[in-house]
């Protein structure tokens, strides 16, 4: 029997949900392949956003806390904090990533 990830699809589009659990079902029965089921997963993966300085520095003051800190979760240094909320520089990969998370569901996820 063929190997499925158990996940959810983490968009929150109804319809993009339901299509995703019948391919994997579909997966399951022998109907869609590998790639192809790879396919729909990948399009339940949400886009990670680009953010700008005023949306570092709301998501940092949301969570109470200093540069240093937000630096000391995100396992980068507080320049490059600061270089993200003076517009100098954006977050990306793992760091933008960590920023959305921290945007839903606070802190406490990281610690």
């Amino acid at each position: 029997m063929a190997r499925v990830r158990n996940r959810s699809c983490v968009d929150e589009s109804e319809a993009l949900t339901a299509i995703h659990e019948i391919a994997k079902d579909m997966h399951v029965a022998g109907g869609i392949n590998k790639r192809t089921m790879r396919e729909y997963d990948e399009l339940c993966v949400p886009t990670v956003p680009k953010y700008t300085k005023t949306a570092i520095i709301k998501i940092r003051k949301s969570v109470h806390v200093s540069q240093g800190v937000l630096a000391a979760y995100l396992n980068t240094s507080a320049s490059t904090v600061q270089k993200w909320e003076a517009g100098t520089k954006r977050p990306s990969g793992a760091a933008a990533k960590l920023l959305q998370v921290i945007e839903k569901h606070g802190l406490a996820v990281l610690a």
